[in-house]
């Protein structure tokens, strides 16, 4: 798959924010959702099937539909039982599976993206990961985009003496709760530059200072396909950027 790149009057306005943000900050600070933003896949869902198909964990009968149920009643309990399920096991331990689910996966990384986040590294931006899937399921990703386990700001349960607990840790993640993530993170230090793909990351791209995109490369057969458009068409209302990363079907 080819991946359109950004055009060079989208990069234009990102070069002049940034400019602008280094005027009042030494170090900015840049969000991004991961999944559908950064590559082509949902690396959270990834690693729920290879903890399925692998057996690495306790499940439910018909994992997939207890999770779907989950998420029928609310995101969140469904969201923070994908880190649960790895209550009991080394944080060590879950991370190496993360590592072979993203060895085995090789996500499509898009490029444009890669190249931003690495003007912004070369730039002194903060870079922040803040995402709705488990954390340790997206570090192996941030680290394909020259990032930090430190960069992501995701789906975690505590950790006590290395072991996973049930416990959550932190905000949830989901909507509101990426920017509260992130604003703890950074000691409300406000994103200059936020980019997500779907609706659950409108209030991401709000609370941008500067400039926000939403971003889509699902096709009108895909799932997640209304979600991204519900983004996009909010975008356009907003006078945030857009960019569709692939041609659109005719």
């Amino acid at each position: 798959m080819i991946y359109k790149d950004f055009s060079l009057e989208v990069l234009k306005k990102i070069k002049l924010a940034l400019d602008e943000a280094k005027r009042f900050s030494a170090r900015p600070v840049a969000a991004f959702d991961a999944d559908g933003t950064l590559w082509d896949t949902d690396l959270g869902e990834a690693f729920f099937d290879y903890l399925i198909e692998s057996k690495k964990v306790v499940l439910p009968d018909e994992p997939w539909t207890h999770y779907k149920n989950l998420k029928k009643q609310d995101h969140r309990i469904a969201y923070l039982w994908l880190a649960q399920i790895c209550k009991d096991l080394k944080l060590e331990t879950v991370q190496g599976w993360a590592d072979q689910c993203i060895a085995e996966l090789k996500p499509p990384i898009f490029e444009a993206q890669k190249n931003l986040i690495d003007l912004f590294k070369d730039s002194g931006v903060q870079i922040f990961i803040v995402t709705a899937s488990i954390k340790w399921a997206v570090e192996p990703g941030a680290r394909l985009l020259g990032l930090t386990n430190e960069n992501v700001i995701g789906i975690e349960t505590a950790v006590e003496n290395g072991i996973i607990t049930d416990l959550q840790k932190g905000p949830i993640t989901y909507r509101q709760g990426k920017v509260e993530a992130l604003l703890e993170k950074t000691n409300g230090q406000i994103p200059f530059y936020c980019s997500g793909n779907s609706e659950g990351d409108q209030e991401l791209l709000a609370s941008s200072s500067s400039l926000a995109m939403a971003v889509s490369a699902c096709r009108r057969d895909d799932s997640l396909f209304k979600s991204e458009n519900h983004l996009l068409k909010l975008a356009t209302s907003k006078g945030w950027l857009t960019h569709r990363f692939v041609e659109d079907d005719n």
